[in-house]
């Protein structure tokens, strides 16, 4: 009798155990999941990255995390940069290369800036046509811009349309997000 009662409280010794170990990874994992608040961090949790561009990121719980490319869909009729692309890793000087309409362009160039992730400029530069600019197709650019050391690992390159007039509504800016060495 003694020994059954033994048995019995065992046993649900043990049942409580494993149902306290089941209970505490179900809440972990759900709090783990309400952590993710943006693509890098559901892409460094391991769960599945969608071969889409921008990729996208899916946690077990239904969200979705878009990665950040900046506006280049947005921009795509107007300028297309070839290198470096969007979430690359740079180096210093940053080579630059691409096409843009001849529109983009004003006496064959444009302004180019690097700036890290609090907006403190590191370099700027001048991109210069490779072709006749003259004109409303696509011509290839290139430029080479050499930037001061960052506090951080992440920046924005922002290539910025020519505009003369100085007219907000001419303004048209490509933010490429990077990160450095």
């Amino acid at each position: 009798m003694i020994q059954k009662k033994v048995t019995v409280f065992l046993s649900l010794f043990i049942l409580i155990i494993i149902s306290s170990v089941a209970l505490w990874q179900i809440i972990s994992q759900q709090r783990s999941l309400s952590d993710i608040e943006n693509f890098e961090e559901c892409q460094k949790a391991g769960y599945a990255i969608s071969e889409s561009y921008p990729a996208q990121c899916h946690t077990p719980d239904g969200n979705t995390f878009i990665q950040y490319i900046g506006n280049e869909l947005e921009k795509q009729n107007l300028i297309r940069v070839s290198q470096p692309r969007p979430n690359t890793l740079v180096s210093n000087p940053l080579s630059i290369q691409g096409e843009a309409r001849g529109t983009w362009f004003f006496e064959a160039n444009f302004p180019v800036r690097l700036i890290d992730e609090n907006g403190v400029e590191l370099g700027i530069g001048i991109v210069q046509a490779e072709g006749e600019w003259m004109t409303e197709d696509f011509v290839p650019f290139n430029a080479e811009i050499t930037f001061s050391s960052p506090p951080s690992n992440n920046g924005t390159l922002i290539l910025e349309k020519s505009n003369p007039s100085g007219l907000p509504e001419h303004a048209d800016q490509l933010h490429i997000p990077i990160s450095f060495e």
